[in-house]
């Protein structure tokens, strides 16, 4: 008899997990994008005084966040044509170039994205698992009535009014998660549209200094 009221409360307390991983994972997100937002800030400071790619060498001895790794990925680039052993064509090396940049800007992406899986999962199911908890009470609220032979206001609107919670619920779980998902979504193609500036400024910034780094 107690069987069916366990299941709405496992839903409840379920619903109540969700809600808790999906407010982590919001502020564990805001907090590493805020992070990287400032240091980027501060690398492009840096970057836009340079007018040669030597200069930032200096730079990236004290920088970090994204923009950072991908500028360390062109100048590995750029730094590896002195070891090859064989000539390479001018514009090769150019493509070459920026190919290792938009693969660490891929890489920086993929980095961006994790957790938001988690976000749309819980807000596409959380009002249905609440509707499931509902169902399942408003079954057992009828069983409940038909075993008491009556059907008067007080002894329905009790009983549904208590199923209902767990659709509440489930709404109150996944409206956080879709906004925090659409806001997060938002950030990172403008955080990729930002690294793929960042990769152009690069790729000119060295054919200004004229660094082709001959083998």
């Amino acid at each position: 008899m107690d069987a069916v009221p366990d299941i709405v409360d496992a839903v409840l307390i379920f619903l109540a997990l969700l809600s808790l991983l999906i407010w982590t994972v919001g502020i564990a997100k805001f907090v590493a994008f805020y992070r990287n937002a400032g240091d980027d800030r501060q690398f492009l400071q840096a970057f836009a005084k340079a007018t040669h790619v030597q200069e930032l060498l200096g730079v990236m001895q004290s920088a970090k966040g994204r923009l950072a790794r991908v500028c360390q990925s062109g100048l590995d680039e750029l730094a590896s044509w002195q070891r090859l052993a064989v000539q390479v064509p001018t514009d090769d090396k150019r493509e070459m170039l920026l190919h290792a940049l938009k693969q660490q800007s891929h890489i920086e992406q993929a980095r961006m994205e994790n957790g938001l899986s988690v976000l749309a999962s819980v807000g596409s199911t959380a009002p249905f698992i609440g509707l499931f908890g509902t169902v399942w009470g408003i079954m057992n609220a009828l069983k409940n009535i038909s075993a008491a032979g009556s059907a008067g206001l007080d002894v329905v609107a009790g009983p549904i009014g208590e199923a209902l919670i767990a659709t509440a619920i489930g709404i109150a779980t996944a409206v956080p998660a879709v906004l925090a998902y659409n806001y997060f979504l938002r950030k990172v193609r403008l955080s990729a549209a930002t690294m793929d500036n960042f990769a152009s400024a690069f790729h000119h910034l060295v054919l200004k200094s004229g660094a082709r780094r001959e083998p």
